[in-house]
């Protein structure tokens, strides 16, 4: 069985995202998305009620074969955890390759397991940073933000 893990803050949780979980979910048996804590950033949104998000998402676009976990530890240590083969990662951009690139290196020294890099498509502009200053900002996000995930979220 092949199994991804996509780990990250998902805070909150964009269409940019969404599309590499579709395209994910085509291409393992299993995919986990795994909500961690990034010591850098500040959370906007709890853990729960983006994960409570995320799941509605998943059933709305009938994606059955991807899980939502909260996890502390690091990614590569929770990839093991969940038996997963890859990990997977989006990509927005050049800039976030030469970041990607050098956090796989060092994560397949720490477990052997290789990255698998997924563009954003047509949503790569999307950033979770970007649609938190338009809401705080009170603009409409909902071209950016799967439609559960604005309902959960209470942000219409």
């Amino acid at each position: 069985m092949k199994i991804g893990f996509y780990p990250g803050s998902f805070d909150p949780f964009t269409n940019g995202h969404l599309h590499v979980v579709k395209t994910a979910a085509d291409l393992f048996d299993k995919v986990i998305i795994g909500i961690g804590n990034n010591p850098q950033k500040e959370r906007r949104f709890p853990n729960e009620q983006m994960k409570l998000a995320i799941e509605k998402t998943l059933k709305t676009e009938k994606l059955t074969n991807v899980e939502v976990i909260i996890y502390q530890n690091l990614s590569v240590d929770t990839a093991l955890q969940y038996h997963a083969n890859y990990i997977i990662r989006g990509l927005r951009n050049d800039m976030d390759y030469s970041y990607e690139e050098n956090l796989a290196q060092i994560n397949e020294e720490i477990s052997g397991l290789d990255t698998i890099y997924l563009r954003s498509g047509l949503l790569g502009f999307i950033s979770s940073s970007m649609v938190t200053e338009l809401i705080q900002n009170g603009r409409n996000v909902s071209n950016y933000l799967p439609s559960d995930v604005i309902q959960t979220l209470n942000l219409s």
